[in-house]
């Protein structure tokens, strides 16, 4: 009788714990996602935070993802961007800001406030993602611990 009930809990608690994982998001999210993105592919949605969603979609044959509220508004939308079409000011900024340091990673994220764009640079153990602004002014940086992502 024991093992059943012990089978019942976790059942029961494995249902709980999966539905948290693969929720869709709710409809005035995607509502909201379809307005602003009607373009938009393949769309997966994922639980950001508990106030926050994010979907991932193709649009223009390139990968985004875009994060809206529990109530539709929309908050960033991000994608990878060639480090060619990156503007010359931009990159020369971030050499000389991060000298020797290889670029892992290269992003454009959009929010209400306006456009940055994210860089993911490493040299040695050192990896530290990067935020400049269009006229290629540091606008933040954060180090990590070298544990990330590949």
């Amino acid at each position: 009788m024991k093992m059943l009930r012990f089978l019942g809990i976790l059942l029961f608690s494995s249902s709980l714990f999966a539905g948290t994982i693969k929720k869709d998001a709710p409809k005035v999210v995607r509502d909201a996602f379809a307005k602003k993105f009607p373009e938009a592919k393949s769309v997966k949605w994922d639980k950001e935070s508990q106030n926050e969603w994010e979907a991932e979609f193709k649009m223009d044959g390139m990968e985004y993802s875009a994060n809206f509220n529990n109530y539709g508004v929309w908050k960033e939308t991000e994608h990878e961007v060639r480090q060619a079409d990156v503007p010359h000011e931009v990159m020369a900024s971030l050499k000389n800001e991060f000298p020797g340091y290889k670029i892992r990673e290269s992003e454009i994220s959009e929010t209400s406030e306006g456009m940055v764009y994210e860089f993911e640079v490493k040299k040695g153990g050192s990896e530290i993602e990067v935020a400049l602004d269009s006229h290629g002014k540091v606008v933040n940086k954060k180090e990590n611990d070298g544990e990330g992502e590949d």
